[in-house]
């Protein structure tokens, strides 16, 4: 409770199971128990979550979360961040033109990308793209990834930062 600095939930999970997995349940458990309409959330970057942004949008709770440090690609690799997104047609476009498309959704909700190996095999930047033996590259996006981003975007503004 932000209000009156008073704890007003714990929760015990095995070891395993980090605190993001039982945060919207929880959220969910104090609103009912004790009737609190929740205005905004702040988070640590812990939960900056693709489901967690998603639920908060369900919930239209504004949401702010630390920002979490993306793993840098080895050293002269190509990150997920040299490719760029685009809806139509649906895939990632690589630094030289080449369109990653859809191949399938994963049980966790990320949705794969797949190079065509032909194509790739001749690329000049092959070697800084990927080392897999069949010269196919592949990113994953989860399905709610824009919700993700709407959140993130909500720390860089003076209503997020004050949160």
């Amino acid at each position: 409770d932000g209000r009156h600095a008073i704890i007003t939930d714990t929760y015990t999970t095995a070891a395993n199971v980090h605190d993001s997995i039982v945060y919207l349940g929880r959220l969910d458990r104090q609103r009912q128990r004790f009737g609190f309409d929740v205005k905004a959330v702040g988070l640590d970057a812990g939960y900056a979550t693709s489901g967690i942004a998603k639920g908060l949008e369900d919930r239209k709770i504004p949401g702010v979360t630390g920002y979490r440090r993306p793993t840098p690609p080895k050293p002269g690799m190509l990150g997920p961040k040299d490719f760029i997104y685009q809806d139509d047609p649906e895939g990632y476009v690589c630094p030289q033109g080449q369109l990653l498309s859809y191949a399938t959704t994963d049980r966790n909700g990320y949705r794969h990308y797949k190079s065509d190996p032909a194509i790739c095999r001749t690329c000049p930047l092959l070697a800084s793209c990927t080392s897999n033996a069949k010269a196919e590259r592949s990113i994953t996006r989860h399905v709610w990834r824009e919700a993700r981003e709407r959140t993130d975007a909500n720390r860089l503004t003076s209503w997020g930062k004050a949160i």
